[in-house]
């Protein structure tokens, strides 16, 4: 369960934020929401290492928490450009 309100956070954040700046920006905006995701995604991963899990067993997990919110995050950039 904590992952998909990770995934759907992130969703909402992302869509929200893109929604928000103005266009001329949204490319920053889009750049700077990955990075601030892949530092969220990265305190959930050592959190799950920290509790006994592998990296191995974690990164998969890590994967998904990362890349669907950021690549949601650009699609959405993409879509509002056009």
């Amino acid at each position: 369960m904590r992952t998909v309100i990770f995934i759907v956070v992130g969703l909402i954040l992302a869509a929200v934020l893109l929604r928000l700046v103005p266009n001329p920006h949204r490319t920053l905006a889009a750049c700077a929401f990955t990075v601030v995701w892949l530092g969220v995604a990265a305190l959930n991963l050592r959190t799950g290492l920290s509790h006994g899990y592998t990296f191995a067993q974690e990164l998969p997990i890590h994967l998904i928490l990362f890349g669907v919110p950021a690549l949601a995050a650009w699609a959405v950039w993409w879509w509002l450009r056009r």
